[in-house]
C-alpha cells in the first residue's frame, strides 16, 4: 500500500521584517507554508523581528542572511531553500527618504528587483514570482481613477525605482516566460506600519497626546487625497495573485479616497480629543513634487480571483490608535 506524503509549500519572503512581511508570513503560515524570510543583517544590530513577534510568530519562520544586491546570495538561498512562491516585498520604502537618498533608493528598490528575478532565472524558474508595485507610480495622475491600464507619470525617486521593477517584472515574465506578477497596492496600513508614514504618525501622535505624552501633530499637507486599505487585506491579495495559472499584473484598492485632513479626524475623535487643538501644519513636511490624488480601480482583480477589502478606513484607524495607546501606556 502507498503512503502519500504532503510536504509543505516554501515561499520565500524578502522584506519580511516589515508591515506586509510579517502580515504575508501569518497568512501563509495559516495556509501550512513553510515561511522563510530574507534579511539583511549588519555587525552593529541584529535582524529585528519587532513585527514578527507582535503577532506571535518569530519562532515559527526562518531568517535567512541575504541582501537584494548581492545576486550571488540570492542564486545560493534558491538553491538551499527551493521555494514554490517568492514574494519581493524589499525595499527602500519611504517616499520622503527618496529624494536624500535617490541612488540607493535606485539600487535596492529598483535594481534589486532584477536581482532576484535573474536568480529565479538561473536557479529556480518555475517558482512564482511577486513584486509589490506601488501606486506612487501613477503620481502626477493621467485619470481620476487608476487602473492597471492608466499611464504611469512618477513623482519622487521612490516611485521611478518602482516604476522599474514593476516594467522589469514585465520584461521577465514575457521574456523567458516566468510566472511574475505584480501588485499595485494602493497606501495600506495597520499597527504594524513604520512611524515614519504619515497614517502611524498621526496615531502615535493621537495616543502620545491622549496620555499627556505629546501636545501637538505636525504634519504638512493635509488636503492630500489617499485611497486607505489595510495590509492584512493587501498581503491576503498578493498571496492570491500567485494561485492563479496565468501570471498578471492588479491594482489593489478600496475604490475610496479620503484626505489627510479627514484620517486625522478619525483618529482624534477616536481619543476624545478637538484636532484643531494639537494639529500644526509645518510647511518643512510638504513634499518638493506632490502627489495630490490616489484613487484605484480594483475590479479587474475582484473579476478575475474575487478579492475585496473587509476592513474599513475607519475600523483600521480605530485599530491603530488602540494599538499606539496599548504600546505607549506599557
Amino acid at each position: 500500500m502507498r503512503t502519500e506524503i504532503n510536504v509543505a509549500k516554501k515561499a520565500l519572503v524578502t522584506g519580511i521584517t516589515g508591515q506586509d512581511g510579517a502580515y504575508l508570513a501569518e497568512l501563509l503560515l495559516q495556509n501550512g507554508y513553510e515561511v522563510y524570510g530574507l534579511a539583511r543583517r549588519s555587525s552593529t544590530s541584529d535582524v529585528n523581528l519587532s513585527r514578527l513577534q507582535w503577532l506571535g510568530i518569530e519562532g515559527q519562520v526562518r531568517i535567512v542572511d541575504g541582501d537584494l544586491m548581492d545576486l550571488s546570495g540570492l542564486v545560493r538561498t534558491l538553491k538551499d531553500v527551493r521555494p514554490e512562491e517568492v514574494y519581493n516585498l524589499g525595499a527602500q520604502s519611504f517616499v520622503k527618504s527618496s529624494w536624500q537618498q535617490p541612488y540607493l533608493t535606485g539600487q535596492v528598490t529598483a535594481l534589486g528587483v532584477t536581482n532576484i528575478l535573474e536568480a529565479l532565472r538561473l536557479e529556480q524558474p518555475e517558482a512564482r514570482f511577486y513584486q509589490a508595485s506601488s501606486s506612487e507610480m501613477y503620481g502626477l495622475i493621467q485619470e481620476p481613477m487608476q487602473s492597471e491600464q492608466t499611464p504611469f507619470y512618477p513623482r519622487s525617486p521612490y516611485a521611478v525605482a518602482k516604476l522599474y521593477g514593476h516594467w522589469i517584472t514585465v520584461n521577465y515574465r514575457e521574456s523567458f516566460g516566468l510566472h511574475a506578477s505584480s501588485g499595485i497596492l494602493f497606501n495600506h496600513e495597520s499597527p504594524l506600519r513604520g512611524i515614519e508614514f504619515v497614517t502611524r504618525k498621526v496615531t502615535d501622535a493621537v495616543a502620545r497626546i491622549k496620555l499627556g505624552l505629546a501636545k501637538e501633530l505636525r504634519l504638512g499637507n493635509i488636503d492630500a487625497k489617499r485611497d486607505w486599505g489595510h495590509s492584512k487585506d493587501y498581503v491576503r491579495a498578493m498571496w492570491l495573485m500567485l494561485q492563479q495559472e496565468v501570471a498578471d499584473d492588479y491594482v489593489i484598492a478600496t475604490g475610496r479616497t479620503t484626505t489627510v485632513r479627514d484620517m486625522c479626524a478619525i483618529a482624534f475623535q477616536h481619543a476624545g480629543l478637538k484636532m484643531e487643538d494639537h494639529l500644526v501644519i509645518d510647511p518643512e513636511l510638504f513634499r518638493p513634487a506632490e502627489v495630490d490624488v490616489l484613487l484605484g480601480n480594483p475590479e479587474k482583480a475582484r473579476k478575475t480571483f474575487g478579492w475585496e477589502p473587509k476592513i474599513s478606513l475607519e475600523e483600521m484607524i480605530v485599530e491603530m490608535v488602540d494599538a499606539d495607546l496599548k504600546r505607549l501606556s506599557k
